[in-house]
């Protein structure tokens, strides 16, 4: 279990209301945040706090493993200088409201603080300015909850609302902003949303590009879905949605797994797997017993689709 703290001050009410964390994948200027990075770190299970205003006012538990989705549209014009694709950590935030003063309580933070990548100052408690998911230690969590006087018992429940879910949600909302969409024509528009379910012309073209399941050398196309390799709400425009580069044909099992970001594949078609995906579960699967087919390259035209997997949805 790790344990965290996120500094939202602009997007809190949003987060905390719609039960997840959302960020970037990079700052603005295209470099690369250990802050946003650790986004792909947190598992089920870990513990948050959240500040905003000065304050630590909630408790949260992660509920499942990021996923890439667009930013969220409840977010409105706060950051417009983000990118508009980043990851999303599903959080079950506690209903308890508390308001703890870090400033109040510094002298005894300040020792507990991580001495890199701090979520505050340790001379002053202010927040830090870049820092959004910052890990910190237990001790930091227990002093916190001790002040808000929260027993440590609440934090035991089980926590609700995972990644599929948000996939679903995310993937409706684009789902009706395409059905909307007047400057796509029906047929396109029908396209598109077939696209989503691995289904009609976009799953004809990835049947072109890819026959087998590069998993299980399954070549029996009914046993197969066409899968993205960019995941379909993150797809920018109609094209990256029905462009059969963009996809896979996996057997149902290696699909789940590839769109959780738990399986990947590099350029030469090897497949890699998740730390998160234990030697067990892999075992249960199949995954490391099952007879699979040489690794081939993947098409040239695929392999900006599968750079976009392996940084942004694949989790290491």
């Amino acid at each position: 279990m790790r344990y965290w703290w996120v500094n939202h001050a602009q997007t809190m009410r949003q987060e905390v209301d719609g039960g997840y964390l959302w960020s970037p994948v990079r700052e603005a200027h295209g470099a690369r945040s250990q802050f946003y990075d650790n986004m792909r770190r947190a598992a089920p299970g870990d513990v948050v706090l959240s500040y905003a205003a000065g304050k630590v006012g909630r408790v949260g538990i992660v509920s499942d493993y990021v996923i890439s989705a667009p930013k969220p549209e409840e977010f409105g014009n706060i950051g417009v200088y983000w990118s508009d694709t980043g990851w999303l950590l599903p959080v079950q935030w506690l209903e308890a409201v508390f308001a703890v003063s870090p400033k109040e309580l510094i002298s005894d933070l300040a020792p507990l603080l991580p001495t890199k990548h701090s979520p505050i100052q340790p001379q002053s408690g202010n927040g830090n300015q870049k820092a959004y998911l910052a890990e910190v230690d237990r001790r930091v969590v227990d002093l916190v909850l001790a002040a808000a006087r929260l027993p440590t018992a609440n934090l035991l429940a089980a926590p609700t609302g995972t990644a599929a879910d948000f996939a679903t949600t995310l993937d409706d909302v684009v789902e009706r902003n395409i059905q909307r969409d007047i400057s796509l024509d029906e047929t396109v528009r029908e396209q598109l949303v077939r696209a989503r379910r691995g289904q009609g012309v976009f799953r004809k073209r990835v049947l072109d590009f890819e026959p087998v399941c590069r998993i299980t050398g399954l070549a029996t196309p009914t046993l197969l879905i066409a899968s993205h390799i960019k995941p379909w709400r993150a797809c920018g425009t109609a094209a990256e949605r029905l462009d059969g580069a963009n996809g896979l044909m996996l057997a149902p099992h290696a699909d789940f797994l590839f769109d959780r970001g738990l399986l990947g594949f590099e350029s030469d078609g090897r497949p890699i797997f998740s730390s998160q995906l234990t030697d067990a579960d892999a075992d249960k699967l199949g995954m490391h017993v099952v007879q699979r087919p040489p690794p081939r390259p993947l098409h040239n035209d695929s392999r900006s689709y599968l750079d976009h997997h392996r940084m942004n949805v694949f989790i290491p």
